[in-house]
């Protein structure tokens, strides 16, 4: 069943405006063959100097980018590499779709719009920008200057393949409408465009489009070397067709003295907590919590 037309209503959409493990790599750098990127830099003019404060900064958006590629390869179980300082980069998936990485300050709006962007859908959340220092607020209200392009936003939870699956077949519901009153192109981006932004092209080749899973993550490696997580991608197409089930879990803490229990993880990810309760009868500390079925991953 590859559409979205049994997902669950949502209100109008509103913009701003109202398995190989593919080798190290370095998207702003890559060149030529169906994978070229494009990678929109700021250049200096030649004889100009660079500051002691443009040069700490550029080191410090370097440090920035390596903390960052160490977290994301860690996270996805992929070698990729993303450098922030180098500037914007993207692929055409199709001639009406582009994944690529964050846009980083509002001229990178103009040279979307140069290319036929009529749409920028963002997945990042506000963690991500502020790791970078970008400024969304002034990106979008720099967009709302014209009346070819629109700047929404539709949140994902870095590094997370869970909150992926919970949150795609909404994010995908959101991207159909606005694509349908947009048209032109479609920039999907979050903040390196290696895992979320394809997963979410992904998704909407494949429920959308019409493609099979299989053919549209061929044709999105053709194009970019990404890491979308597909099992998030097959169990959100589950999730669809047999309805988001769930099950009620305890959890229990044996009572060792502490003041308070709080856990992070399960579907809030690792930067909340969810305190537990204490139970005087029982000496112990518990949470219940519905969660969607998962996987048994015991070996």
């Amino acid at each position: 069943m590859n559409c979205l037309q049994n997902l669950l209503k949502e209100p109008p959409i509103v913009g701003s405006r109202s398995m190989r493990r593919p080798s190290p790599l370095n998207l702003a750098m890559v060149r030529g063959g169906s994978r070229r990127s494009n990678t929109v830099k700021t250049l200096q003019a030649p004889g100009a100097s660079t500051s002691g404060a443009e040069s700490s900064a550029v080191e410090m958006g370097t440090e920035k980018s390596e903390v960052y590629s160490t977290n994301m390869t860690q996270a996805m179980g992929a070698a990729l590499t993303y450098r922030h300082e180098l500037g914007m980069n993207y692929n055409f998936i199709r001639p009406d779709l582009i994944v690529g990485s964050c846009l980083q300050s509002p001229l990178d709006v103009d040279k979307l719009r140069k290319i036929g962007v009529k749409t920028v859908f963002c997945l990042q959340q506000d963690s991500d920008l502020e790791y970078f220092g970008v400024d969304i607020r002034a990106i979008q209200d720099y967009s709302l200057q014209f009346k070819d392009i629109v700047h929404c936003r539709a949140e994902i939870r870095d590094f997370d393949a869970f909150d992926l699956r919970l949150r795609l077949p909404a994010v995908v519901s959101k991207l159909h409408k606005l694509i349908n009153c947009n048209g032109g192109v479609t920039y999907i981006h979050c903040t390196a465009g290696l895992g979320r932004a394809p997963a979410v092209a992904l998704a909407y080749m494949f429920w959308i489009l019409g493609y099979s899973l299989n053919e549209g993550h061929r044709l999105l490696q053709s194009k970019r070397a990404c890491f979308p997580k597909l099992e998030a991608i097959k169990l959100a197409t589950a999730d669809i067709l047999t309805g988001l089930s769930k099950n009620t879990i305890t959890l229990k803490w044996e009572a060792d003295g502490s003041s308070s229990v709080e856990i992070s993880g399960l579907d809030i990810g690792w930067g909340q907590r969810i305190p537990l309760t204490y139970d005087e009868e029982k000496g112990a500390w518990f949470l219940e919590k519905e969660l969607p079925d998962g996987m048994n991953t015991n070996t």
